[in-house]
């Protein structure tokens, strides 16, 4: 038996990594290699989707590459417990199981593109065509299956380090179609952007601490005026502490019905998630008030240990009051009132964020420029950012960053 259909057999058999023929790039080549005792047109198309696909992908120069990077993505027994540090606990049969196909894929990622051509049953009838089909190259696997020999502990140590299936190959998520679909250009704001409201943000960062470090932390509420950085702080705490495996997926209020079904998808996984809910607010109470209510305190769909709810509200009480809330026909309206302010009330961290001084908002703006490299005086930053604000109606270290970006237009 040739090398190639040796490996053909090997990637029929893959176990527990046999997710990795589900996706694209390995599926087109397991599917070249059961074409080699086709007919000639079959085999050709075969090769032709194959090699178009990973032209198509940057990969016709590093095939191992691509495959391997399959497999450091795939979801299963093995890279679940290895996320979580526990991989040795895996009953030994399947520890030989996860070698073995390492070896498959490894062995896989090496063969040549001659090497496929000349296992062709029918060569010698299409030798003309074949020597003018393009090639590929096999370079170099990802990193953690390049180091691999045998054992499995630096594989292990990259899931441990960033995550296991799509968690590892993204960090910033978004709730859609009943689904938790990878964002693919995550918002890059980082800690180091911010000027002012260090106070606020030292809280929110050691709440976060304590949950990725397993000790007592709180669902948190950062409300106030808008464009004071409540969402830009929640994100860049994620950025922030993704290496030490938190994920942020970001649920539409619109959405919280679904709620438990998004707990569900992430509660058995090894990472710690942040679910993000933006400019929470409701204009009385409905069915996803409800649904919300009861996850932050007392539902039965209550939110897992590896997950914290940070929300970001204009209102304090998040629920929309009025007079006539306080005058309407209830008999009880102290109790309606209680019932419409106990939601913000189940958030065992608020923190509040309004507008800055004047004095403040100029450091955010004089900040800002020495940042861009912005050659003005203070005082001509301040005069100008003054007249920034008073047109759109206040300071905010938003307004302060579109005055900054108003300079270069």
């Amino acid at each position: 038996m040739n090398n190639v259909n040796r490996v053909k057999l090997l990637l029929s058999s893959l176990s527990v990594f046999r997710g990795i023929m589900k996706r694209s790039v390995p599926k087109a080549y397991y599917d070249l290699l059961l074409s080699l005792d086709k007919e000639p047109d079959v085999f050709l198309n075969a090769y032709g989707e194959f090699y178009s696909l990973i032209s198509e992908r940057n990969c016709s120069d590093r095939l191992a590459y691509s495959m391997t990077e399959a497999a450091l993505f795939d979801e299963n027994c093995f890279t679940r417990a290895a996320a979580a540090g526990k991989y040795n606990l895996l009953p030994d049969n399947v520890l030989k199981a996860v070698k073995r196909d390492c070896e498959a894929i490894l062995a896989a990622s090496s063969i040549t593109s001659d090497e496929v051509i000349e296992s062709y049953k029918y060569y010698n009838n299409i030798k003309d065509i074949a020597e003018l089909l393009p090639k590929w190259q096999s370079g170099e696997c990802v990193p953690s299956f390049k180091m691999f020999d045998g054992s499995l502990k630096k594989v292990a140590q990259y899931y441990k380090e960033n995550g296991c299936g799509i968690f590892a190959r993204y960090k910033a998520f978004i709730w859609r179609d009943g689904d938790i679909q990878p964002v693919l250009h995550p918002d890059k704001t980082d800690m180091n952007s911010f000027t002012g409201y260090e106070i606020q943000r030292e809280k929110v960062v050691n709440n976060t601490k304590s949950f990725i470090d397993g000790k007592s932390c709180n669902n948190c509420l950062l409300y106030g005026d808008k464009g004071t950085g409540k969402s830009s702080t929640v994100k860049a705490i994620a950025n922030e502490f993704r290496k030490d495996g938190l994920r942020i997926v970001e649920i539409p209020k619109e959405r919280l019905i679904d709620f438990p079904i998004l707990v569900d998808k992430i509660a058995a996984l090894p990472m710690k998630f942040i679910i993000f809910i933006d400019d929470l607010s409701f204009q009385k109470q409905d069915q996803s008030y409800t649904t919300l209510k009861a996850v932050l305190e007392g539902g039965l769909a209550a939110r897992p240990k590896n997950a914290l709810i940070y929300a970001t509200s204009n209102r304090r009480h998040i629920v929309k009051e009025s007079f006539s809330d306080r005058t309407d026909d209830d008999i009880h309206t102290r109790d309606n009132m209680q019932e419409s302010l106990s939601l913000s009330d189940r958030f065992g961290l608020a923190v509040c964020y309004t507008v800055p001084s004047k004095n403040e908002y100029i450091d955010i703006v004089c900040a800002l420029a020495k940042e861009k490299g912005i050659d003005m005086t203070e005082d001509e930053l301040a005069t100008g950012a003054e007249r920034f604000a008073l047109a759109r109606g206040g300071r905010s270290p938003r307004c302060a960053k579109q005055y900054i970006e108003s300079l270069f237009v």
